[in-house]
């Protein structure tokens, strides 16, 4: 018997199950996608030359709020939840309305998904949203450089255009950020790569971006986003902790299977968290993955001239999923005003425009600073309209990007940039070499 089947999603994970695991199942009937978690990526159409010749309409994306009504309208007997970044008590209660509306709830194991390279892979992931996974995946490719790799780096999907645009992306400029329409969340991830001479591919059907990527590369990097798995099997699985959030690392799905397959746990932040936090970190992977190397990192504060804001009314914009999903209160721009002496924290919440009015209903644990929001023109509109109304005597840009070349802003913008940097021995770049010596 068929089993119908819907993919609980958020424009990334869900897409490449079905990929790799429902497309040409002939066991599996899939009738839609839910999403949730990212604003405005329902409502659309899996299209049908993604979804393969069984799909001829393509397969329909609705809002997840919408689960159990689809679940007994379509009498569908199997719910797969395919996104992250979750606490595993609501992957739980979502599990519970799923079986008590008649569907059997599944988790498809990490590794089942992984595809396998013909280069070596080093993975980079985390146990949260805005860990400093992606500042780690930008050292280990500045390393491989170092060594005289040719690297190409591949990131965890956010295609939340016309998908049909989106199947194989290939990124080694930033006119290749104007020219594929990339949204602020996109631009964070890819311009920092780019800069470094390094070729990013991203988008919908990873089978066919890993070909892309092997005839290109000697080394692939896995940039995993969220808290995800990776969607290639690794050589060297590197995980990031987060000792602000110290617990997390096993409340959150899949957060906690990234920590349990480690080869590398990097706990970062260690410059600014406190060293109890650090330890009951450490303490946590040494009692669940015994076997993983342990290396203690800082996640690097700088501005360019710290003498413009020292004293200053300050607006600071931070990395926006950051903020929202990855329930952070605040990030490395309100770390760099506080290290470099700003008077006050500029509250941009009575002059919010739009959709922003929603983002901070959603999550009201954000105060005083500003998610760079923009997976859309008009929360980039609303993004800019905020700033430029919002009292302050600059904006202090803790975003990847030049947040300039974005939106236009009516007052000074300094830039806050973070960096990996090793905070001890072992560092990075031994343990790569020693348990790479014969891949690299």
């Amino acid at each position: 018997m068929v089993e119908r089947v819907i993919i609980m999603g958020a424009a990334g994970r869900d897409f490449h199950n079905f990929n790799v695991y429902f497309r040409e199942n002939e066991r599996y009937d899939v009738v839609g996608f839910t999403a949730t978690q990212i604003p405005d990526i329902d409502g659309r159409i899996y299209p049908s030359m993604l979804s393969g010749s069984r799909y001829p309409d393509g397969i329909p994306i609705y809002p997840d709020s919408r689960l159990v009504e689809l679940i007994r309208k379509r009498q569908v007997d199997l719910v797969a939840f395919s996104y992250s970044d979750v606490p595993h008590i609501e992957v739980m209660h979502k599990a519970s309305q799923v079986t008590a509306a008649g569907a059997d709830f599944i988790i498809i194991g990490a590794p089942y998904t992984m595809l396998e390279s013909k280069r070596t892979v080093i993975s980079v992931c985390a146990v949260r949203t805005g860990c400093g996974k992606s500042q780690t995946s930008r050292h280990v490719v500045r390393l491989l450089q170092k060594m005289g790799k040719r690297v190409v780096c591949v990131r965890h999907p956010m295609p939340y255009g016309d998908l049909t645009r989106q199947i194989v992306q290939r990124f080694s400029s930033r006119d290749d950020l104007v020219s594929q329409h990339c949204t602020i969340e996109e631009r964070e991830e890819y311009e920092p790569v780019i800069d470094m001479g390094a070729v990013v591919y991203a988008g919908v059907d990873y089978g066919l971006i890993l070909e892309a990527a092997e005839k290109e590369g000697d080394v692939i990097v896995w940039d995993g986003g969220n808290n995800d798995t990776p969607f290639f099997k690794p050589d060297l699985h590197i995980v990031v902790f987060d000792p602000h959030r110290a617990g997390h690392e096993t409340g959150y799905h899949p957060g906690e299977t990234n920590m349990l397959m480690a080869d590398v746990a990097v706990i970062n932040k260690v410059d600014s968290a406190l060293p109890e936090k650090v330890e009951q970190v450490r303490r946590t992977i040494a009692t669940h993955n015994p076997a993983a190397t342990i290396i203690l990192a800082d996640s690097a504060v700088s501005v360019e001239d710290p003498s413009r804001v020292m004293g200053r009314r300050v607006l600071v914009v931070e990395d926006g999923p950051t903020l929202t999903h990855g329930e952070m209160a605040y990030g490395a721009g309100v770390i760099a005003a506080r290290r470099f002496g700003a008077a006050s924290l500029a509250d941009p919440r009575p002059y919010l425009k739009g959709s922003l009015v929603d983002t901070f209903d959603r999550y009201s644990h954000m105060g005083t600073l500003l998610p760079a929001m923009g997976y859309s023109p008009g929360q980039i509109k609303d993004l800019e309209a905020t700033i430029n109304d919002c009292p302050c005597d600059l904006v202090l840009s803790a975003t990847p990007i030049d947040l300039t070349a974005v939106v236009r802003v009516n007052k000074p913008v300094v830039r806050v940039r973070y960096t990996y940097a090793d905070n001890s021995s072992p560092t990075l770049e031994a343990v790569i070499r020693k348990r790479l010596k014969d891949r690299l």
